[in-house]
């Protein structure tokens, strides 16, 4: 059994180790409101993208990026995970999302990944990665580098490369829930479009369709400029969304993973302390009864 003093080393290494999670938990909570709050800021900019959309989308067909006739059977994969581990099970979660898409759709697959934990497993699986970008994304979602991969994206669906193009990350449901989805985003359709407005707006989404009214606006210079210029910005500000979310999901995560590793180490502590009287008070009780039986042994 272990004596007293070494209890006590025991309970202060923990109590060290209580103090760095809850430091830890309390910063997610910061970086994790954060996000919340870019997602909602962009909500004005959403309902403006929608004011347009609604007077153009007869036309949104013709595009390529609603074009479903593309020859290649190669599928384009964005896997989001994290940086850092300690995010309770927010990379594996993904990773398992991943190999059962992997199962149900065996096609020829290139990868784009976005953080370290999803770009190593990729370099030890021999996966053939078209571009890395995990030394560019940190907890600060920015959107120049956002916009950066969301371009190179609709670049290399434009060539008629890849069929479509899927992203894998973690959708933000609440504080405590996360789930693992894949989400096709090019190529483009009506539904998906549709369904990205109402889950931003929410109340104040109204969708109207126009695709049979085609005065609605009188387009300069053209229509297929306009579209150039519109289509790219929505789906910018789609993976965008997405990126929000997955950290948002990341934050959450590693809150509630260090908020759990907290409130055990302190359990664990608590246990200790009582070990750590009892061990003490037996040291002062057998030192007391070998004071008294020598006492007893110099009177005899």
């Amino acid at each position: 059994m272990a004596t007293w003093k070494e209890i006590k080393r025991r309970i202060k290494s923990i109590k060290n180790t209580s103090k760095i999670t809850k430091a830890m938990e309390l910063i997610s909570t910061v970086k994790m409101k954060k996000a919340q709050d870019l997602a909602l800021e962009k909500k004005e900019y959403i309902r403006w993208i929608l004011e347009v959309f609604m007077n153009i989308n007869w036309h949104f067909s013709e595009s390529i990026y609603f074009n479903k006739e593309s020859n290649s059977s190669k599928t384009l994969w964005i896997v989001i995970t994290s940086n850092k581990w300690l995010c309770w099970g927010y990379n594996i979660n993904v990773m398992k999302k991943v190999n059962e898409y992997v199962k149900s759709n065996r096609t020829d697959i290139d990868f784009i990944s976005l953080w370290k934990r999803w770009s190593q497993f990729l370099a030890r699986t021999w996966n053939n990665i078209v571009a890395d970008f995990s030394d560019h994304f940190w907890d600060n979602i920015n959107l120049i580098f956002s916009k950066s991969v969301s371009r190179m994206i609709l670049e290399k669906f434009s060539t008629w490369n890849y069929k479509k193009v899927v992203v894998f990350y973690n959708y933000y449901v609440n504080t405590i829930r996360q789930i693992p989805i894949s989400r096709e985003l090019l190529p483009l359709t009506d539904v998906s479009i549709e369904k990205y407005f109402r889950d931003i707006l929410w109340d104040d989404f109204k969708y109207s369709d126009n695709k049979n009214d085609e005065s609605a606006y009188l387009v300069e210079p053209s229509l297929h400029d306009l579209l150039e210029e519109v289509l790219p910005m929505l789906v910018d500000s789609m993976f965008f969304d997405i990126l929000i979310e997955s950290k948002a999901s990341e934050h959450s995560s590693r809150m509630i993973a260090m908020k759990n590793a907290k409130d055990n180490a302190n359990k664990f502590a608590s246990k200790l302390v009582l070990q750590y009287n009892k061990a003490r008070q037996a040291a002062i009780t057998k030192e007391i009864s070998e004071i008294v039986s020598w006492v007893e042994s110099m009177k005899e």
